[in-house]
């Protein structure tokens, strides 16, 4: 099958929408299809043999964050270049509503149309706004998936329809199989993320961190992800800050020997996440998951059975389950043995087989339609079938 995938947002900058793209690219490809990826990235930047550059992408502020997008004149023409050189037998795009590629993708692309949505913004004013210009490119699209229930919600409360729901994949026994790494181990607590965009809940971890030294002051915090480290500890007394190590960017591999060493992994985001992978990879690790309890991230954890939540922006409530767990090897054990369980149902063996499924229902609908024309056109004009 030729399968062309559409990404909205910067190659150059990774986020958990890039990562997915890249995971199903290659999981696909694996499987003997032919794959391109058409994202926004400078056009000297290395891509990947399977990737389309469709130029430099600019910030724009969305969902609470600044995402990297393309959009315009420039940008068009790359679509349509490569739709025409593709002659894919299905377009899978993702993030279909953003003012990016994907939305390019949907005015110019004919024939089959599969589109993921990742956004869970129950709110979105913008999304409700924009809706009669949407429309036209949105009923193009064949089959609609949503990463999680609050991300089906999310379209079909602002952009009407509905979708099936297929998780983020994960290569679950790439995070199991990593080594753990002694300078990460010893009473250490996790986090990953972009340190200077509120939303993923450094400050609440922050404000958390006293507390959680008054009663463990052996406890370290490693923190992986970009952004301006002194900024993030300034209000942290300068006594603890260098119980705080920061890591900077970290490759796929130390990400994963990062989560299978540290005692807890902690994700207090603080709001705008649809589904959660970094949780789902930190299972995999085997590392016992802290989560605010978004019902995004209450999902994914299997409601609390499979990692620990606290309540949402509550610092205090952060730092009393961060203590517990440090405190209880028991309790760690249980949740890494229920968390490697649960998440195997993210794998990509299964994730991968269930959108393929959706992209087979697709195409075999295309080209029943097709024949259907074909058979009417002979009727019409009184020809003999082939």
């Amino acid at each position: 099958m030729r399968i062309g995938i559409v990404c909205p947002y910067s190659w150059d900058v990774p986020g958990g929408v890039q990562f997915h793209i890249r995971d199903l690219a290659e999981h696909l490809l694996a499987l003997g299809h032919e794959v391109s990826v058409l994202a926004p990235a400078d056009d000297d930047t290395p891509l990947p043999p399977y990737v389309v550059s469709a130029g430099r992408a600019v910030p724009v502020p969305y969902n609470g964050s600044v995402a990297r997008l393309n959009f315009g004149f420039l940008s068009a023409a790359r679509v349509r270049r490569w739709l025409h050189e593709g002659a894919f037998d299905v377009i899978h795009i993702h993030e279909p509503a953003s003012p990016s590629l994907g939305l390019l993708t949907c005015w110019a692309a004919q024939g089959p149309i599969v589109a993921t949505f990742h956004t869970s913004n129950p709110r979105s004013r913008a999304m409700i706004a924009a809706y009669p210009i949407l429309q036209p490119a949105l009923e193009k699209i064949s089959a609609r998936i949503a990463v999680s229930e609050y991300a089906r919600r999310t379209l079909v409360e602002h952009l009407g329809g509905d979708a099936v729901v297929i998780p983020n994949g994960v290569d679950v026994d790439f995070f199991a199989g990593a080594k753990p790494s002694p300078e990460w181990q010893g009473e250490t607590l996790g986090f990953i993320g972009r340190i200077d965009e509120p939303r993923k809940g450094l400050p609440v971890l922050m404000r958390a961190l006293p507390k959680i030294l008054a009663e463990r002051p052996g406890t370290r915090l490693l923190v992986a992800g970009r952004g301006d480290e002194e900024e993030a500890v300034e209000n942290l007394p300068k006594e603890m800050r260098a119980r705080v190590e920061f890591l900077g960017m970290v490759s796929d591999a130390d990400k994963a020997r990062f989560l299978r060493s540290v005692d807890v992994y902690v994700a207090p985001n603080t709001g705008g996440e649809s589904f959660g992978i970094i949780l789902v990879e930190a299972m995999s690790a085997g590392a016992p998951v802290l989560a605010s309890d978004l019902d995004a991230f209450a999902q994914v954890l299997d409601q609390g059975a499979a990692g620990e939540l606290f309540a949402n922006e509550d610092a205090d409530a952060l730092a009393a389950a961060a203590v517990r767990l440090l405190g209880d090897p028991g309790r760690r054990q249980e949740l890494r043995e229920r968390g490697s369980a649960h998440v195997r149902r993210f794998d990509w063996s299964t994730v991968g087989a269930d959108i393929l499924s959706v992209y087979e229902t697709v195409t075999d609908g295309a080209a029943a339609v097709a024949a259907d024309e074909r058979t009417g056109l002979r009727a019409r004009f009184g020809l003999a079938r082939d």
